[in-house]
């Protein structure tokens, strides 16, 4: 949600980095320490190299990583007060979430997922909203990175990745991957190509049922990579987590947290 939020750009900014893709790259890396283009596009797995090599490492040498983190927490402090009102930020529903997420995090595991162990090294902000946050980001990071393992596993490159998934609707726009990824409609045209002769796209760009198939099977498996953190929680609790992630993600984009053509087949 932050990636989207006008107090992220505003406090970026204020540190010296204004470009749209710096601040996603220097934010998302943070992290990770001052690193090169090399690991954050091995990281992000889906963006153009060249992109991630315009703006990494050079934006190191513009704000430091601990400086780019301390401006993230304000920026999500801000968008979080902003979409959600400050009843529900000083909310026990907000309490109760953040001890959830934190409970089914502690499940998660360091090997092989460089971007949640990354943020697990951080310190737990004291503020429930930020907590259930940074919990949020942990969960998240930790599904993304055994995610790319399945997308390899798969032989699916970042971009056919981007294109299988936006195939089948749930995934972003043409357009926004040409924005945010740094991708062409060339690339995109001969990523189509390739995987229409693996059988997964049909002439018009539509999953053939081969492509349905692999498609589940790839969220199957992430899922499959990622159940410890909620097994660790139990059904009882993950549905009472999911309810109230659920309605605060429904306040958040009733709100226009997100942009209205982020998603869809183009």
């Amino acid at each position: 949600m932050h990636y989207f939020a006008p107090e992220l750009g505003k406090e970026l900014g204020a540190l010296g980095i204004t470009h749209p893709r710096a601040v996603n790259f220097a934010v998302r890396s943070a992290a990770l320490g001052p690193v090169g283009a090399g690991t954050v596009a091995a990281a992000f797995y889906n963006y153009r190299y060249g992109l991630v090599a315009e703006h990494v490492p050079a934006v190191w040498a513009t704000a430091a990583p601990a400086d780019v983190l301390a401006a993230r927490t304000r920026a999500v402090d801000g968008s979080l007060r902003r979409l959600l009102g400050e009843e529900a930020i000083a909310s026990k529903e907000m309490a109760e979430a953040a001890r959830l997420a934190l409970r089914a995090a502690q499940a998660c595991s360091r090997p092989g997922r460089p971007l949640y162990s990354a943020h697990a090294d951080l310190p737990v902000p004291e503020e429930p909203h930020l907590a259930f946050w940074q919990a949020a980001t942990l969960l998240r990071e930790h599904r993304g990175d055994g995610h790319l393992a399945v997308l390899l596993a798969a032989e699916l490159d970042g971009l056919e990745a981007l294109v299988t998934h936006t195939a089948t609707g749930k995934g972003m726009t043409p357009a926004w991957v040409f924005t945010t990824r740094g991708w062409t409609r060339a690339d995109w045209d001969a990523a189509r190509a390739r995987l229409r002769e693996r059988g997964l796209l049909d002439a018009s760009g539509e999953l053939t049922e081969q492509g349905v198939a692999l498609r589940a099977d790839i969220e199957e498996q992430t899922d499959r990579l990622d159940r410890a953190p909620y097994e660790h929680l139990g059904a009882e609790d993950v549905a009472r987590l999911t309810d109230l992630a659920g309605t605060f993600a429904r306040t958040a984009a009733l709100a226009g947290a997100f942009p209205a053509d982020l998603v869809g087949k183009g």
